[in-house]
């Protein structure tokens, strides 16, 4: 997969994550997200993405680029799970 295609497919499923936690928070009485909730969902997006983009510039051999891309993907979960439960508490 070129580097054209993965950013793309990147960011697209970027945009899905945040149309669906916009959706899921519309109809759905457990999902509950403020303005700030939001905020730092599409910061954290944002930064993976961005972080994406640099890894796709700055590797070349497809091996690098996906354990660029598993290292950015764990990361985020990370932080996302950090922020929503706290399992560093």
């Amino acid at each position: 997969m070129n580097s054209n295609k993965l950013r793309t497919t990147y960011w697209v499923i970027a945009a899905l994550l945040m149309v669906s936690a916009v959706t899921a928070n519309q109809f759905s009485a457990e999902f509950t997200w403020d303005k700030y909730d939001f905020l730092i969902f599409g910061i954290m997006l944002l930064g993976a993405g961005l972080a994406v983009e640099l890894a796709l510039m700055i590797t070349k051999k497809p091996s690098y680029r996906l354990f660029s891309m598993v290292v950015i993907a764990l990361a985020f979960l990370l932080v996302w799970a950090e922020l929503a439960v706290g399992i560093f508490h």
